[in-house]
C-alpha cells in the first residue's frame, strides 16, 4: 500500500481526511506532536509523535517510509484570538514549521528523484477584510492577523520552492471547517472550544448559554456571516488535490483554490438551527467581536469544482450540525472520542 505523510493528522480536519484516505487506498502515517490532537482520533495508520519543526526527527520519518506518495500539511495553531495575542508561536509554528518540513522533503528525496507533491491547509483568512460579496481566488490578500499572515507566508514559500526546487503543491483555503464524520467516529473536539457549532452544541447539551460575538456587524441580523464547510467534504477536496498533483503534467504544478460552498449563514441563524435540530432551548448572550474577525467571509469555490470535480455533498447546515450533535452526544464528558 502507498504511503502518504500527514502531518497534524492527530487533529480535527486532519484527521478525518486520513479516513478519507484510507478509504481512497493509501496509508496514512500520521506526524503530530499531540499539543493539539488527539491521540485516540488517529485510527487508519500509525502515529509518530514529534514536531515537524525538528529536521533530524523529520529526517528519520522520511528515511523510515520511503517513498512517500504525497504529503499533507495540517500541523499548525489555528486560534485567531491566540494569534493576536501570541503572533511569535504562530509564526514560529505555522511558518517556521513549514519551512522545516519543505526543507525536510528536499533532503528526502533521491537525487534525480522528483521531491513528493504537497497539499498545504490554508485558509480564508489570508484574504482578510472581504471587499466583493463572495470572495474568489483572485481577490487581494491582506490579513487582519497574525494566523491568516503565518498561513499567507506558506503560500508564498510554497511559490517560491516550487519555482526553485520544481515541487508540485495545492493550497487550499478553507473557510469555515465544521460537521463530524458521518459514521461518529471523530469529530471537532478543541481544548479550549472556540468555534461556534460545537460551542452551541455545548450549551443545548448541557442547557448553558452561548456567547454571540459581535452584534453591530454590517449584516442583516448584527452578527457574522460565515461559509460553513463540512470537514468530511474538505477531507474529500485534499484527495482529489492530491490526484490532479499526481497525474498532471508539470505544467499543472501549482493549484490554489478555495473551499467553501458560496453560501454563509450568521451566527445568529447557526443558533436557531441548531436549536431545531437539538430540541433544546438554551440561552444567548450578547458579547463584544472578537479582535481579528470580519464580518463576512463567503467563498466563491467555483474554481475547485471546475478544476478537481468537487462539490460539498454533506455541507448543508442542517447535516453539518447534525452530525456534529451525534458526535458530541455520543462521547463522554471528558475529552474522549467515541469508541469505535
Amino acid at each position: 500500500m502507498e504511503q502518504c505523510l500527514v502531518t497534524g493528522g492527530a487533529g480535527y480536519v486532519g484527521s478525518h481526511f486520513c479516513k478519507a484516505l484510507a478509504n481512497a487506498g493509501f496509508l496514512p502515517v500520521t506526524v503530530d506532536n499531540l499539543s493539539r490532537g488527539h491521540e485516540e482520533a488517529v485510527k487508519w495508520g500509525p502515529l509518530l509523535k514529534g514536531d515537524i519543526r525538528d529536521g533530524a526527527f523529520l529526517d528519520r520519518v522520511f528515511h523510515e517510509h520511503w517513498p512517500i506518495r504525497c504529503v499533507f500539511h495540517f500541523a499548525a495553531l489555528a486560534y485567531v484570538g491566540e494569534s493576536v495575542e501570541k503572533p511569535n508561536l504562530y509564526y514560529d509554528n505555522n511558518f517556521c514549521g513549514a519551512k522545516s518540513l519543505l526543507d525536510a522533503m528536499l533532503r528526502a528525496a533521491p537525487h534525480g528523484e522528483p521531491v513528493p507533491p504537497i497539499v498545504f491547509s490554508s485558509t480564508c483568512a489570508t484574504y482578510g477584510v472581504p471587499q466583493t460579496d463572495t470572495i474568489s481566488e483572485s481577490h487581494p490578500q491582506w490579513p487582519i492577523n497574525p494566523y491568516g499572515w503565518s498561513k499567507l507566508f506558506v503560500e508564498r514559500m510554497l511559490n517560491d520552492y516550487s519555482e526553485a526546487y520544481g515541487l508540485r503543491f495545492a493550497a487550499l483555503r478553507y473557510f469555515n471547517a465544521c460537521g463530524a464524520d458521518e459514521d461518529g467516529e471523530i469529530g471537532e473536539l478543541h481544548e479550549p472550544e472556540t468555534h461556534l457549532i460545537p460551542l452551541v452544541l455545548r450549551a443545548a447539551k448541557t442547557h448553558s448559554a452561548v456567547k454571540v460575538f459581535g452584534t453591530n456587524y454590517p449584516t442583516p441580523d448584527g452578527s457574522a456571516i460565515r461559509d460553513y464547510v463540512h470537514v468530511s467534504d474538505l477531507a474529500d477536496a485534499h484527495v482529489l488535490a492530491m490526484e490532479h498533483l499526481l497525474g498532471g503534467s508539470m505544467s499543472m504544478k501549482k493549484l490554489i483554490l478555495n473551499l467553501g460552498t458560496g453560501r454563509g449563514y450568521s451566527v445568529r441563524e447557526v443558533v436557531e438551527e441548531a436549536r431545531r435540530v437539538t430540541g433544546a432551548d438554551f440561552g444567548v448572550v450578547d458579547a463584544p467581536p472578537r479582535q481579528g474577525d470580519p464580518p463576512k467571509l463567503v467563498a466563491s469555490s467555483g474554481l475547485a469544482e471546475s478544476v478537481l470535480g468537487w462539490r460539498p455533498k454533506r455541507s448543508s447546515l442542517r447535516n453539518v450540525i447534525e452530525t456534529a450533535w451525534r458526535f458530541e452526544r455520543g462521547r463522554g464528558n471528558g475529552s474522549q472520542f467515541p469508541q469505535s
